[in-house]
């Protein structure tokens, strides 16, 4: 018999609403009730049958509306209806991605088939509903084909899985997803090779009932080679049209790469000015070998501002606000304009605040399409438990993006200070390099289950109050593990080291040296309140800093997370610390999940705590501690 495969699709749902603080946030004012759209309510409940294991009954029950909207009245018997004759299809092609093509799926409503049912039959109210599924005999793949199939390539960006290695082999479960899976990545290993129209030519699928197996043929038709053709702009109007073209980096001539397509995608999307943007390949490579392609985009509104706020228990509120120009000059030009109000606590003591005030200006696609200049000026005021700094600053650098997960940095800066701290009232004067580079292969920036991230800075500088030069260098690094269908439970971990080599404390502007502590360090500790006792009943910065953290993450509902963490860092003034200068803190947290990211409540206890820590913290921000 010939089984004809099924096509799949995503349907992308929108964002929940969902309340906190009392505040109702993403919510639709035009979205309708959906129980008020039933006139007539039509109750049922619905009892599950699936002779097999209870995994297979799982899988059952996971593809059933009927079953997912068990605790809600259907709209009349029409809308029950319809829910089971979907559901026919739904458990049938369930039934086949776990292998089983022989099975039978009966739907029994008020003791009748609903397949026999009329639309405006008369149902008792409730009416009970059977689910009684009997999948039949396990089915494994016999013989499988793939006719033109692309030759292995020796460039490893150019490498593709061979279908072989996901399933698609003699006496493995024949699956309906490994079939489809196999025909992606056969598609998939030509066009890697520049075959941008490859296509499914045919599938053969035949299900031998009397021997429990698949025999599968698929057929590739490669079409010509291709180069990328010229990319012509639709939907442009503040946009300078040829400088969006030639972000894209696809470059006419090139052989067609669907890594460059997607390089190209990344591209528009960091630009920031495009509510959406789309590459539409031709349908066809033309008869010099070049796909066209059409970049279709909608630009955003030129402004928009945003505020935010954080609190922590020993550091006090914190309200931020900011204003982006997008796009000035017609290149995608931004410049965002920041300004923050911190440590404000109870009673009001305006002489604790901090307060800064900063502007960036971006310049997107300098040298490159992946090269961003960067300039920035600042002024703040900040007290800190061991200083208090009032300075002004710049900076002007650039950016480079090598891929989506790799990036560097590196510039010029300057800046004046004055420091109120443990040394007396200091001036400085600094000007310097900086540098960066920045590996992030996790799987989620803002809430991460797998993969590790990496960071490294290097700052040389001359202070010129002093005469002296110096060099301040971090390494920080964070790695993820998830475990369980979907990563329910999650062991983070997170390590960082810095040094500085230069002259005396004394000498060197506290901003310079390392501290640690605070919601982003040691947790249950003041920000930047660990540092160098100097003998004298103060505290300044160190040379030396290593901190770490390790946390374990565990969701308890989809939307309600717990976390467990400990933390720990030192800091050192000449010498490398010793164990005996650990300062630790450790605590529970509670995660709400949105489609932002989650909402994070952190309450930490110093447990070596010195003079003047506080008995515990409470953290409270958006997006994972680390």
């Amino acid at each position: 018999m010939c089984v004809a495969a099924a096509g799949f699709g995503l349907a992308v749902a929108p964002a929940s609403a969902f309340e906190i603080f009392g505040i109702r946030l993403f919510e639709d004012p035009n979205a309708v009730d959906a129980a008020a759209v039933i006139v007539d309510p039509q109750p049922y409940s619905v009892v599950v049958t699936v002779n097999a294991d209870s995994a297979l009954e799982g899988v059952v029950r996971s593809a059933s509306a009927l079953v997912a909207d068990a605790g809600e009245p259907a709209s009349g018997a029409a809308g029950l209806l319809s829910k089971a004759r979907g559901d026919y299809r739904r458990i049938v092609a369930a039934l086949y991605n776990e292998g089983y093509y022989g099975g039978t799926v009966s739907i029994r409503v008020g003791g009748q088939e609903a397949a026999k049912l009329a639309p405006d039959v008369k149902l008792p109210n409730p009416v009970d509903v059977a689910l009684v599924v009997d999948p039949g005999p396990l089915f494994r793949f016999n013989s499988v084909n793939i006719i033109n199939q692309a030759q292995p390539t020796s460039d490893p960006f150019d490498q593709v899985e061979l279908p072989s290695t996901r399933g698609f082999g003699t006496g493995e479960i024949a699956r309906s997803s490994v079939i489809l899976r196999a025909e992606t990545l056969a598609l998939e290993a030509w066009r890697q090779q520049g075959y941008a129209t490859a296509k499914i030519a045919t599938r053969d699928v035949v299900a031998d009932h009397a021997s429990s197996t698949v025999d599968v043929t698929i057929t590739v038709a490669p079409g010509p080679l291709a180069a990328f053709g010229d990319v012509t702009m639709t939907g442009t109007e503040r946009m300078d049209p040829e400088f969006v073209r030639r972000q894209t980096g696809l470059t006419v001539g090139e052989q067609y790469d669907p890594d460059e397509v997607a390089r190209a995608q990344k591209r528009l999307d960091r630009l920031e000015v495009f509510r959406a943007a789309r590459l539409e390949a031709a349908e066809s490579v033309g008869a010099d070998g070049l796909l066209p392609y059409k970049l279709i985009v909608q630009e955003l509104p030129g402004a928009r501002f945003g505020f935010g706020a954080t609190y922590a228990s020993i550091d006090g509120l914190g309200l931020e606000a900011y204003h982006l120009w997008r796009n000035l000059f017609g290149q995608a030009e931004r410049l965002r304009l920041d300004a923050r109000v911190a440590s404000i606590a109870f009673p009001i003591d305006t002489a604790k605040f901090d307060y800064m005030f900063g502007g960036t200006f971006t310049k997107p696609g300098v040298l490159t399409p992946d090269t961003d200049l960067v300039a920035s000026i600042s002024a703040e005021r900040t007290v800190y438990p061991t200083y208090t700094e009032t300075s002004a600053g710049g900076k002007l650098g650039l950016n480079h993006f090598l891929t989506d997960q790799i990036a560097f940095e590196g510039g010029a800066q300057f800046e004046r200070n004055r420091f109120d701290d443990a040394f007396g009232t200091r001036d400085f004067a600094t000007a310097g390099l900086y540098s960066g580079a920045t590996l992030d292969f996790r799987n989620d920036r803002v809430d991460a289950t797998s993969g590790w991230y990496a960071q490294g800075t290097l700052e040389p500088f001359y202070e010129a109050r002093y005469g002296n030069a110096a060099a301040r260098a971090t390494l920080e690094g964070r790695t993820y593990f998830g475990f369980g269908e979907n990563d329910p439970y999650v062991l983070a971990g997170r390590i960082k080291a810095g040094v500085l080599l230069g002259p005396s404390l004394a000498e060197i502007p506290p901003d310079k040296l390392f501290f640690a502590g605070g919601g982003g360090s040691v947790r249950g500790y003041g920000f930047k309140s660990i540092g160098v006792d100097n003998g004298a009943g103060g505290v300044t910065g160190g040379r030396y800093l290593l901190e770490g953290s390790l946390e374990a993450r565990a969701k308890v509902t989809e939307n309600i997370g717990v976390v467990g963490f400990v933390d720990g860092g030192y800091v050192a003034a000449d010498v490398f610390p010793g164990l005996s200068d650990l300062r630790i803190g450790a605590g529970l947290g509670v995660r709400y999940y949105t489609g932002l990211g989650p909402l994070r409540l952190d309450v930490a206890l110093p447990l070596n705590k010195k003079p003047g820590d506080p008995e515990y913290a409470v953290y409270v921000g958006i997006g994972q501690a680390f």
